[in-house]
């Protein structure tokens, strides 16, 4: 049997109230919690009294392993994540170190991701099948990335795009718009979500020609409508089709 559990929390969009009840329960109860020091910082004021351990960005697998350090030391820990752990998060990795450590057993705590919370900000624009692709080439080369736009786009897939700028991905925005727009028309209903459920949280709707000449940076979520999404009441809303039966 193993002995030490060890707890992946998405933390949702960094405000406390965006938290799930149970991610809060765990983070209460546990003696430690790591994260990347932007996450830590974002809960530390709801969390008193427990340690805190961080690492910089590119430092995953290190930050894995110093959670399961100090879980077979016998403390209660929680690795977070924004979001939700186990999309784009940490979830994936803590399994495959936790290999490494077999008195450690991994339990993943859902979050909610930028998908759903920009989505909940535009209106309804996930209602029907959707893609949820990262721009960022740090891990994925670009040549992949663009294959999967252009194939959620034949597909007429709502696209909804992570990381869609950096400084040194200044034009992957307009390279992904361009890349789409070989398949969805230049009229398709997009809208854009930055900062979501923290201050300064905005929202737009927009075409993707539009889109494509609009800078971003990586707070923003972005989303591309497929061919029926429309605006209704100044909502961004994908049928289901409920009404078409």
């Amino acid at each position: 049997m193993k002995q030490h559990k060890i707890y992946v929390v998405g933390i949702g969009p960094g405000e406390y109230e965006k938290m799930t009840i149970q991610a809060a329960r765990v983070l209460e109860s546990c003696d430690v919690i790591v994260g990347y020091t932007v996450y830590v910082d974002l809960v530390k004021e709801h969390f008193p009294g427990k340690v805190f351990l961080t690492t910089p960005m590119k430092q995953e697998v290190k930050r894995c392993e110093l959670a399961f350090e100090e879980a077979v030391k016998g403390k209660a820990v929680a690795m977070i994540c924004s979001g939700d752990a186990g999309v784009y998060g940490m979830a994936g990795l803590m399994l495959e170190v936790g290999h490494g450590y077999p008195d450690c057993q991994v339990e993943v705590v859902a979050g909610v991701t930028a998908a759903t919370g920009g989505a909940a900000v535009l209106g309804a624009p996930l209602i029907h099948d959707f893609a949820l692709i990262s721009l960022s080439d740090l891990l994925t080369p670009w040549e992949k990335i663009e294959k999967r736009l252009i194939c959620a786009s034949q597909a007429d897939f709502v696209v909804c795009l992570y990381n869609p700028s950096s400084r040194k991905r200044g034009d992957y925005l307009r390279k992904a718009c361009e890349r789409m727009l070989e398949y969805k028309s230049g009229d398709t209903v997009c809208g854009i979500v930055s900062n979501i459920g923290r201050p300064g949280e905005n929202m737009r709707i927009l075409t993707l020609e539009e889109l494509k000449e609009t800078p971003v940076d990586m707070f923003t979520t972005v989303f591309v409508g497929n061919s029926q999404t429309m605006v209704i009441d100044g909502n961004m809303v994908t049928p289901r089709g409920y009404r078409m039966k």
